[in-house]
């Protein structure tokens, strides 16, 4: 249904902001007809000293963050992204997530001041919660890039601003991203944009790739049955050989040599990807990609017999 990308500098009262949205988009109107996930370190058990020490321990961070996005995000859910999320870049991958998955997207920016996000980071040192070490904070803060609502990734941009108590719950701007989030959508709805898929950013549907991978191995496993019975039939006669239960035997009067099986086994997956691009469906399983195979090599083997 949406993704909800929080930003902002260290400390800069993201996991408040991302709390109160949360709260606010269970208790809406419209709240049983989605559910609402956080994504976080925290549920992760990530130290945030660890994960920002470098640059490959932060980009692995995104990387973990990134892929349990991928995982979550649906047509029926309100996704929330609560970190740093500073890097335009990264921002822009989240974005193309949520495009190809055709559904909202908006930009949720903490902006707080670097010294006053310096002062709430001392402030968590002195009870004892987690909080960044100053080299951390600063380089953090030094590499922040501003989300820009000129940006498509940073478009729609809901910008909070601090109080002296943190953000402010239920804020009007909380409100407004509510409102955007689970508004009714319809032909002359103008203020919510639901992203469209495109060929750049939809990927591949699941059953072709694996139906691809289903024939390359099928194949090759039918192969390996024939050579291991050859193998132990030492030139003997060969009364058909089972590839495997429920599966047709193969039916072959003479002994077939691994060049000639293995030209077979090009021409098969060669003749099947046209035929699938005719509008016929490849097969979409291991059984059924050994038991066109195995038709194949019978009628073939039977035609030079």
């Amino acid at each position: 249904m949406a993704l909800v990308v929080i930003c902002g500098q260290p400390c800069s009262g993201k996991s408040t902001a991302a709390t109160n949205l949360a709260e606010a988009l269970k208790q809406s109107d419209s709240s049983s007809k989605f559910n609402v996930n956080t994504i976080d370190e925290a549920s992760f058990h990530l130290d945030r000293n660890q994960n920002y020490a470098n640059m490959p321990a932060e980009k692995n961070l995104r990387g973990v963050l990134r892929s349990q996005v991928d995982r979550s995000v649906s047509k029926d859910k309100i996704v929330i992204v609560d970190s740093l999320n500073s890097i335009k870049g990264y921002r822009y991958e989240l974005w193309c997530l949520a495009r190809a998955t055709g559904i909202r997207y908006c930009v949720v920016f903490c902006n707080a001041e670097e010294t006053q996000c310096r002062e709430w980071n001392q402030q968590r040192r002195i009870k004892g919660e987690a909080a960044y070490d100053d080299a951390i904070f600063d380089d953090l803060a030094r590499r922040f890039e501003r989300p820009d609502q000129k940006n498509r990734w940073d478009s729609p941009l809901f910008e909070l601003s601090p109080l002296s108590n943190g953000i402010e719950s239920y804020s009007d701007v909380i409100s407004d991203a509510v409102y955007y989030l689970t508004k009714e959508v319809d032909s002359k709805t103008r203020d919510v944009r639901i992203l469209q898929p495109t060929i750049a950013t939809q990927s591949a549907k699941f059953s072709e790739v694996n139906s691809l991978y289903e024939l390359d191995r099928a194949t090759q496993e039918v192969i390996s049955v024939i050579v291991e019975a050859q193998s132990r039939a030492a030139g003997g006669p060969l009364n058909g050989i089972s590839i495997g239960q429920g599966l047709p035997n193969l039916d072959v009067s003479r002994s077939v040599g691994l060049p000639e099986l293995r030209r077979l086994r090009r021409t098969f997956i060669k003749l099947t990807g046209q035929t699938s691009l005719s509008g016929r469906p490849p097969p979409s399983d291991s059984e059924s990609a050994k038991r066109m195979f195995v038709d194949y090599l019978n009628r073939e083997l039977d035609a030079t017999a």
